[in-house]
C-alpha cells in the first residue's frame, strides 16, 4: 500500500492533498463526510487522536498537521519546501512553519468561541488582543513578502491557507481591510497543485479566497454539537 491520504471535508486535512500536489507525490485519497459536523465514527478510528489530518503509508498511521506534512516532504519530496539551516530565510522559515497551527490557528478557535457565545470577560479581550495583533503582523508580512519565508513558497505557506480560507465556513472571519493577506490569497488560488488538490479534495466547494467570510458561517452548528 502506497501513501493513503484521509481528508475529512472542509477540515485541515486539505493541507495534505495540496502539499502531495505541490510535490508531484502519488497518493490515494479517501474522502470522508462530517457526520454530521464533526467526524464520522470511522474516521476518528483511524487514529487514537480521533482528528484530520491522518495518513497511512505502508505499516504507519500518523496524524497532526505538522508531523503529516514535515514526514511527507522528507520521506516522500526529499525535503522540498522545508527550508535548511543554511538557507538565509531559514529563521523566518521556521517561525512562520510554526506560527500558523501554533499560535494563529488557536487564537481564531478563541475569537471564535467568545464571539459565538458573546463572551465578554477578560479572556475575550485577551483573544480579541492577541488575534488583532497577529493579523496585523500577518498582514505587513505578505504586503512586503510574496510568500512567508520570503521570495520562495514553502510549507509554511501550506499550513497557514487553510485559517485564512476554509476554516472561515465555521469562523466567519473577515479579512477586509488587510490588503497583504488579500493580495496573498489571489497568489495561492493561481498556483495549479492548489487548484488541483482543492477540487479533489473538496469538489464544488467555494474557495474562500476574498475579504468576507461565506454568508451562513458553521460556527453555531460546531459550537451545538458536543459529540467530540
Amino acid at each position: 500500500m502506497g501513501l493513503v491520504v484521509h481528508h475529512l471535508h472542509m477540515s485541515q486535512s486539505e493541507r495534505v492533498p495540496w502539499l502531495c500536489e505541490e510535490l508531484g507525490i502519488d497518493y490515494e485519497l479517501k474522502l470522508y463526510d462530517r457526520a454530521p459536523v464533526m467526524a464520522p465514527a470511522e474516521y476518528k478510528a483511524l487514529h487514537p487522536q480521533g482528528t484530520a489530518p491522518v495518513i497511512q503509508d505502508g505499516d504507519l498511521t500518523l496524524a497532526e498537521s505538522g508531523a503529516v506534512l514535515e514526514y511527507i516532504a522528507h520521506r516522500h519530496g526529499d525535503g522540498r519546501l522545508f527550508l535548511p539551516p543554511s538557507h538565509p530565510a531559514y529563521a523566518e522559515f521556521l517561525f512562520w512553519w510554526h506560527w500558523g497551527n501554533a499560535s494563529f490557528m488557536p487564537t481564531t478557535i478563541r475569537v471564535m468561541a467568545a464571539r459565538t457565545s458573546g463572551g465578554a470577560g477578560a479572556m475575550t479581550k485577551i483573544a480579541e488582543d492577541r488575534f488583532a495583533r497577529q493579523v496585523r503582523m500577518l498582514d505587513d508580512r505578505l504586503k512586503t513578502n510574496e510568500w512567508l519565508a520570503g521570495e520562495e513558497f514553502t510549507a509554511a505557506d501550506v499550513m497557514i491557507v487553510f485559517p485564512l480560507t476554509t476554516w472561515r465556513y465555521w469562523s466567519g472571519l473577515s479579512w477586509a481591510g488587510y490588503d497583504g493577506i488579500l493580495a496573498y490569497l489571489q497568489r495561492v488560488g493561481k498556483r495549479e497543485a492548489y487548484r488541483r488538490a482543492m477540487e479533489k479534495a473538496d469538489p464544488g466547494m467555494e474557495l474562500l479566497l476574498g475579504a468576507e467570510p461565506p454568508k451562513r458561517d458553521r460556527s453555531q452548528d460546531l459550537a451545538s454539537n458536543k459529540s467530540g
